[in-house]
């Protein structure tokens, strides 16, 4: 090796996410290129430093001793760097900005309402939402801190934390609700029934849980994104079956109102992953999932003893 030259940045990069995960698979997964893209890149690197990094075995690799030793130097190394880059690309207001990744409906239906109190209790961050309807794992764009319902689809480097518990509830306008009461299930013959594209069976699985009789609807209505299916209940259009975690502004507010309150049903936990780069004020986006998740508990242990 020349000691007058410096090692492929990109090649230390694709080595530490391979020695970190100890698979050239999930280093790919991790940084969103092809295993063959990563393998060469570390080929690449121990030509440059004219020793082998690891140890290729079938379906698994370990670093070698001079791997473990480079790993040891690198890792630090790179979030130094990264750190660098932060500090140097905000010099004029000393805001640092954190990609939040959500779906849409999230983004819209619960973290845009309440990013205000964010911004309140962190000025010097800049909350950038990024939404997406892929897995984290699939996603390109690149993120601090995303959220998603269930722990399929995080990348392996990831850990994820448990977030918002949820619930299906039937909701539409009260102007409906008035007009066509939903006073039992079987009332649901009597309205439109609104869905997303992507939730296709939450009102067959709805109607399995309560016993609900398997009546034709008045009409059926479908949207590609939920956060469509929560206007439509919005304008009247028909009858939603909701996450609560989305429409809890929508009920305060009273635009929207529940039908059949006391029949809800378990929804995939939310969680939510920091990404292993990400940017230190990602941390605080955690810390304020955390009290929002602190806040609605009490809320949501009153219902259950009221249900009691």
């Amino acid at each position: 090796m020349s000691s007058s030259r410096e090692p492929p940045l990109n090649a230390v990069r694709a080595f530490a996410a391979a020695a970190r995960q100890l698979s050239f698979t999930r280093a790919a997964v991790e940084l969103h290129v092809t295993h063959s893209a990563v393998s060469r890149q570390i080929r690449l690197l121990e030509e440059f430093l004219g020793v082998p990094l690891f140890e290729r075995r079938i379906r698994q690799v370990t670093l070698t001793a001079e791997g473990q030793q480079f790993f040891a130097e690198v890792g630090p190394a790179l979030q130094q760097i990264a750190a660098a880059a932060r500090a140097v690309g905000q010099p004029s207001s000393g805001r640092c900005a954190v990609r939040i990744n959500v779906r849409p409906s999230f983004a819209v239906r619960w973290l845009i309402p309440r990013l205000p109190d964010f911004v309140e209790r962190y000025p010097g961050i800049e909350p950038e939402v990024v939404t997406s309807t892929v897995a984290p794992a699939q996603d390109i764009e690149g993120f601090d801190i995303a959220v998603r319902r269930g722990l399929e689809g995080w990348p392996p480097s990831m850990q994820v934390h448990p977030f918002l518990e949820d619930e299906g509830l039937v909701v539409g306008a009260p102007a409906l609700l008035a007009s066509r009461p939903l006073a039992e299930p079987r009332a649901l013959s009597a309205h439109v029934l609104l869905s997303a594209r992507t939730r296709k069976s939450d009102w067959d699985d709805w109607r399995r849980r309560f016993g609900a009789p398997r009546s034709k609807p008045a009409g059926r209505l479908q949207f590609d994104h939920l956060h469509f299916v929560l206007q439509a209940a919005v304008d009247g259009l028909g009858l939603a079956l909701a996450p609560t975690s989305l429409v809890a502004h929508d009920l305060a507010s009273g635009r929207l109102q529940a039908g059949l309150p006391e029949l809800r049903m378990p929804l995939t936990r939310y969680y939510y992953g920091l990404a292993p780069e990400a940017a230190r004020e990602a941390q605080c986006v955690a810390e304020w999932f955390e009290s929002m998740l602190r806040g609605a508990a009490p809320a949501a242990q009153r219902r259950k003893n009221a249900v009691r």
